[in-house]
């Protein structure tokens, strides 16, 4: 009898061991795959991001969020930028933004960047919009021999790294002289800026 039980044990050992040897692979191996499912969709966006070449002006269509929303003497739109193209592509950083005269001249100088966010590679698949936030000062509040007002008629946006610009129309008050800041942007922020809501 004690024979048989001690036959018993060293049974259930043997197999506990081989049970192990079995299963600690096949746990080694579920693990990460566990663990990579949650973190896939993130995982693709920086391969995409890795990959995508920057946004050209040409796969781009510039437009601005109608209507403005007015806060202590200016106003802020939402500078929408969206991939018409077929191909995925990247944004980082700020646009450039001037006022357009009605011979197509630039007015005053260039907007001003706001550094108020972070800066962030931004992924935008065929159909997708980022957005840029973009501050009209009241130029009534400048003294009129410092910014010389004049009616602007567009706005010329240079998408960021790109040196073609597209042109947004839009009439608005501006300076001529490049003294006063009446334009500023903000970086670029993924996602179609809602007027009213969106910073």
């Amino acid at each position: 009898m004690q024979f048989t039980t001690r036959a018993v044990r060293r049974g259930l050992a043997a197999f506990a061991v081989t049970s192990a040897a079995v299963l600690v692979p096949t746990v080694a191996l579920a693990a990460p795959g566990g663990r990579a499912a949650p973190t896939r969709p993130a995982a693709d966006a920086q391969r995409a991001a890795a990959v995508a070449p920057r946004c050209a002006t040409s796969a781009l269509t510039v437009w601005l969020g109608i209507p403005g929303d007015g806060a202590a003497g200016s106003t802020y739109f939402q500078l929408e930028l969206s991939n018409t193209s077929a191909r995925t592509c990247t944004l980082y950083g700020f646009p450039g933004v001037s006022a357009v005269g009605p011979g197509g001249h630039q007015l005053g100088r260039a907007a001003a960047r706001d550094h108020a966010d972070a800066t962030h590679l931004v992924t935008l698949r065929p159909g997708t919009t980022a957005h840029v936030l973009l501050r009209i000062a009241d130029v009534a509040n400048f003294p009129a021999a410092s910014c010389d007002p004049a009616n602007a008629v567009a706005l010329r946006v240079f998408p960021p790294n790109d040196f073609r610009s597209a042109e947004v129309p839009f009439s608005f008050r501006a300076c001529r002289k490049s003294g006063p800041v009446f334009l500023d942007v903000r970086t670029t922020v993924g996602g179609a800026g809602i007027p009213g809501f969106s910073h």
